[in-house]
């Protein structure tokens, strides 16, 4: 679901920020870095994706058009399209990452978390990270629900993924429905950005 058309005129700025006790790398705005997405019985792609804001706590990335090659359809409802713009949100050493999903039409339909190992930042422009099944809808109305528990268990059966692996990619997802419950997620930071705001951060000169 990951792709990037368009939206390149922004300059990108040299040099990098660290991780706070770590030392990793992190892009800065306006930087252009290739996701290698290795997911679990695919072949690896490569997404080029558009760094919107850069801290310690997370990196915000804009993909104006999603290259899914079908609508995205959870318990009926359409909540994403070919074409739909994504708001990303990557937390470095966090084992999920966010998506901010909308219709082609641009409108909102709410936030996805892909169940991935963490991110590794491998310098300013390439990163990495595969994909454990395993997702999280937290639809605009509703509760959040979690999807996919099938993949996930099809790919272990057929020794795809480690068990270690399939049981990390459980507890992460068990505990984002349990941390929404209790009002501690989503992080603040996915309130702070829209459609309106990626667009308007890649008009800035």
């Amino acid at each position: 679901m990951r792709g990037y058309h368009g939206c390149l005129h922004r300059t990108r700025q040299p040099g990098a920020v660290s991780l706070r006790d770590a030392g990793t790398p992190l892009p800065r705005a306006g930087t252009i870095v290739d996701l290698h997405y290795h997911r679990v019985g695919a072949r690896l792609s490569v997404h080029r994706l558009l760094v919107l804001e850069s801290r310690p706590e997370a990196v915000v990335t804009f993909q104006p058009r999603t290259p899914a090659a079908r609508p995205l359809v959870v318990g009926g409802a359409t909540i994403l399209e070919p074409g739909s713009p994504v708001v990303w949100f990557t937390f470095p050493e966090k084992w999920h990452d966010i998506g901010l999903f909308h219709r082609a039409s641009g409108a909102f339909t709410g936030l996805y978390a892909n169940i991935l190992t963490p991110v590794e930042f491998v310098d300013e422009r390439v990163w990495s990270t595969t994909d454990l099944c395993l997702d999280v809808w937290l639809p605009r109305r509703g509760p959040p629900r979690l999807i996919d528990e099938d993949e996930l268990a099809e790919a272990l059966e057929k020794g795809l993924v480690r068990r270690d692996l399939a049981d990390r990619a459980r507890a992460e997802a068990t505990a984002l429905v349990l941390a929404h419950r209790a009002g501690r997620w989503p992080p603040p930071e996915t309130g702070r950005w829209s459609l309106a705001t990626a667009l308007e951060a890649c008009r800035r000169p």
